[in-house]
C-alpha cells in the first residue's frame, strides 16, 4: 500500500532545525562516499501522537510471504514507461523533476514509472514530499538503484511498488543526523525516527519484511531476523549491496528487498514487461531549464521586476530595453514554474492573451477599460495559477490552502512593481534620464541624427511648440515639432493624422500633445 501523508505532518516536519539523512559506515559493507545536504526538519510536537514500536528483537521465528507482482496490461498496445532521474542530493531540483514527471504521466495515462536513482540522500522534508507524490500515481512505480539509494533515497525507493538494482547498487545507511554531520539531540532523533518508521509501516502493509528491512537501515538498535537467521544484529546500521538485497531467506524462500539485478533499465523492463512490449520516455533537463529551476525561489522578484519593466515600457515611446527585459523576466518565471512541475503551457498562453488585450486597449480604445480589465485579470490569474501545485485527473483536491502561498508571492511581486513604479514616477520625472528615454524613440528621416544629438544633450521640445501629427494617435503616434520628429502621446482622446498639434505637458516619460482647433 502506498503512502498518504497529511499536509499538517509535512508542515510540522519543516520547523525544527537543519538535519539530514546521511550515509554511515556499516561493517563489513562498504561505506558510500557521500556528504548529505542540510535540512530543515520539524519534529512532531505535542499534536503528534507517538506510535508504539514493536520490540527491538523477534521473540519467535516469523516468515514473510512475498506479495505477487502487479499485472501490467499490454493488450491494447505497448506499455508507456516514464523514466525519471533522481540524481544527486535529495533537494528541490529532484522534487521538481519528480513532480513534473508524475503529472505528465498522469495526464498521458502512463502505466509505469521507473525512478533511475543515484543519490547519497538529503533533506527529510523534501524526501517526505516526494514519497507523498508517488502515492498520487495510480500506475506501477519502481526504483532502479543505479548505483546508490542511500539515506533519504532508501525511503523514496521504499515508497515505490518494486525495487531493482544495478550490479553495483547499494541501499541503506539511513540514520538521522544534521547536515553538518553532528548528532541530532536524542529526543528530537527519537521523534523523527518514530515518524519515519510509522510512514514505512504504512507503505509496507502488504510486505512487512520491507518495512523491517528499512527500519534496520534507520535504527541501529533494531535486530533484523527472518526465521531463525539474523540478518543484522543490534548495534549497527544496515546497508545492502545488490546481491545482498536479492538474497533469499525464510521458508518459503524470498528475496530480502530487491526484485532483481539488471545491467540497465532496458534489461529490467524486458524481464518485467516483455520484449518489444514497452516504450521508454525519458526526462531531460536543458541548460536553460537548469538555470530556471534555480530561479524558482525568486518567483516574487521575477514577477515584480518584470511587471515594472513592462510598465516603464508602456510609458515610453517605441519599444526597447525595458520591454525586452520585462518579457525575459516573465518568461524565466514561467519556465521556472514549468520545471518545478507547477505551470503548464496554458498559463503562458493566457498571460499572452492578457497582454494582447491590454495593448488593444492602449492603442485602439484608450480609456474605455473594455479590454484592459479582462486582460489584466488574465495576466494576474495566469501568474497565480502558475504557482499552484494542482494535480490532474482527480489525483489531488483543489483547496484554499493551495492558493495561500502563491497568493502571498503574487502580492509581494505586485508590491515590488507598484513600489518601483512610484519611485520611477517620482525621482525620474523631469530628470536627464527622462529626457533621454522620451527621445530614444525619435523617428528616422533627415532629422534623425539631429534628434540623436538633442537626446544626448537631454533637450525636450518646449511647452506650447506647435507641429503636425504624422500618424493617427490612439493615443501614441509620431509627430513633427519645430522641424523634428518625435514619438508622442495625445493628452485626451485621439488625434487624426495631419491635425495641427502642440506640446501640452510632460507626464512620466511621455511628451503629451493636444490638438489645436482650426
Amino acid at each position: 500500500m502506498l503512502l498518504r501523508l497529511r499536509p499538517v505532518a509535512l508542515l510540522l516536519v519543516t520547523l525544527w532545525f537543519a538535519c539530514g539523512l546521511n550515509a554511515q559506515k556499516v561493517e563489513p559493507l562498504p561505506e558510500p562516499a557521500a556528504t548529505q545536504e542540510a535540512t530543515n526538519v520539524s519534529l512532531m510536537n505535542d499534536a503528534l501522537v507517538e506510535v508504539t514500536e514493536a520490540p527491538a528483537t523477534e521473540t519467535a521465528p516469523v516468515h514473510y510471504p512475498k506479495p505477487a507482482l502487479r499485472e501490467l496490461d499490454a493488450s491494447e498496445g505497448k506499455i508507456d514507461v516514464y523514466v525519471i532521474p533522481i540524481e544527486g542530493p535529495i533537494s528541490k531540483p529532484n522534487l521538481f523533476i519528480l513532480r513534473r514527471g508524475l503529472k505528465e504521466a498522469i495526464n498521458n495515462d502512463v502505466e509505469m514509472i521507473v525512478l533511475d536513482m543515484d543519490t547519497p540522500g538529503g533533506r527529510v522534508d523534501i524526501c517526505l514530499e516526494m514519497m507523498e507524490m508517488l502515492d498520487r500515481f495510480e500506475g506501477l512505480t519502481a526504483t532502479f538503484v543505479n548505483e546508490d539509494a542511500i539515506s533519504a533515497g532508501s525511503f523514496i525507493a521504499a515508497a515505490t511498488d518494486e525495487i531493482y538494482f544495478a550490479p553495483r547498487g547499494k541501499i541503506g545507511a539511513s540514520a538521522v543526523i544534521q547536515g553538518s554531520g553532528e548528532d541530532v539531540p536524542e529526543t528530537a532523533k527519537q521523534k523523527i525516527e518514530s515518524y519515519l518508521r510509522a510512514n514505512i509501516r504504512v507503505i509496507s502493509e502488504e510486505d512487512p519484511l520491507r518495512g523491517k528491512v528499512i527500519r534496520a537501515m534507520l535504527d541501529s538498535e533494531f535486530e533484523l531476523k527472518v526465521g531463525d537467521e539474523v540478518i543484522k544484529p543490534a548495534g549497527e546500521l544496515l546497508t545492502l549491496t545488490a546481491s545482498e538485497a536479492v538474497a533469499e531467506y525464510g521458508d518459503p524462500p524470498r528475496a530480502l528487498l530487491g526484485e532483481g539485478i539488471y545491467e540497465n533499465i532496458d534489461e529490467l523492463l524486458k524481464a518485467r514487461v516483455g520484449d518489444d512490449r514497452f516504450v521508454i520516455k525519458d526526462f531531460h533537463i536543458s541548460y536553460s531549464e537548469e538555470i530556471a529551476k534555480w530561479m524558482d525561489g525568486f518567483a516574487p522578484a521575477l514577477i515584480g521586476i518584470g511587471m515594472l519593466l513592462l510598465f516603464i515600457e508602456f510609458k515610453t515611446p517605441g519599444f526597447g530595453i525595458f520591454g525586452i527585459g520585462g518579457i525575459v523576466l516573465i518568461a524565466v518565471f514561467f519556465v521556472s514554474q514549468y520545471v518545478a512541475g507547477l505551470a503548464g503551457n496554458e498559463t503562458i498562453v493566457i498571460f499572452g492573451l492578457g497582454v494582447l488585450l491590454v495593448l488593444i486597449e492602449l492603442i485602439f480604445f484608450p480609456g474605455m477599460l473594455l479590454f484592459a480589465v479582462p486582460g489584466i485579470a488574465m495576466m494576474f490569474g495566469s501568474l497565480l495559477w502558475a504557482m499552484v501545485d494542482y494535480w490532474p485527473k482527480g489525483t489531488g483536491e483543489l483547496t484554499a490552502e493551495m492558493f495561500a502561498e502563491p497568493l502571498i508571492n503574487l502580492i509581494f511581486g505586485m508590491g515590488i512593481a507598484v513600489f518601483g513604479a512610484i519611485l520611477v514616477s517620482r525621482f525620474v520625472k523631469g530628470s536627464a534620464l527622462e529626457s533621454a528615454l522620451v527621445l530614444s524613440g525619435s523617428a528616422g528621416g533627415e532629422g534623425s541624427k539631429e534628434d540623436g544629438r538633442i537626446a544626448r544633450e537631454h533637450n525636450l521640445p518646449r511647452i506650447g511648440l506647435t507641429g503636425t501629427a504624422l500618424t493617427k494617435m490612439m493615443p501614441s503616434g509620431r509627430v513633427e515639432l519645430g522641424g523634428k520628429r518625435y514619438e508622442a502621446r495625445c493628452a485626451v482622446g485621439a488625434i487624426e493624422r495631419g491635425a495641427k498639434i502642440r506640446v501640452a505637458r510632460y507626464e512620466d516619460f511621455d511628451v503629451l500633445v493636444e490638438e489645436v482647433p482650426e
